[in-house]
């Protein structure tokens, strides 16, 4: 009787941790990457445009983050956006892009060269 027991209780063991493991990943209505990896990145995705002396042209914003980094938070988004402004090479810089975090995905736009949400 024993030696019954033991395979149905790793069965068992075995079924719910690979349910359990299953819905870490399935979707929550208004959530994106519920897995608990992604549930404190955020990520912007943007389209900038760089204006400098009245002349226009787009600007690669993933360009100045360090190498191998690719989550871009409004706060790092405005520090790169300062310091394009600062350097002289743009006078202002516009675009408009999404946010995405664990509480979904937002509208955000660049005006003026300040970070809206």
């Amino acid at each position: 009787m024993h030696e019954s027991v033991l395979p149905a209780a790793q069965t068992a063991v075995t079924l719910a941790l690979g349910a359990w493991m299953i819905t870490g990943f399935t979707r929550l209505p208004g959530r994106w990457l519920r897995w608990k990896m992604f549930c404190r990145a955020t990520f912007t995705v943007i389209t900038l445009t760089g204006t400098k002396d009245g002349r226009t042209e787009s600007v690669n914003v993933y360009d100045h983050l360090s190498p191998g980094s690719f989550i871009l938070g409004p706060p790092q988004l405005q520090a790169i956006l300062n310091y394009l402004v600062r350097s002289g090479r743009y006078d202002r810089l516009d675009g408009h892009g999404r946010l995405l975090n664990a509480q979904g995905e937002h509208h955000i736009e660049v005006r003026g060269s300040r970070v809206v949400l």
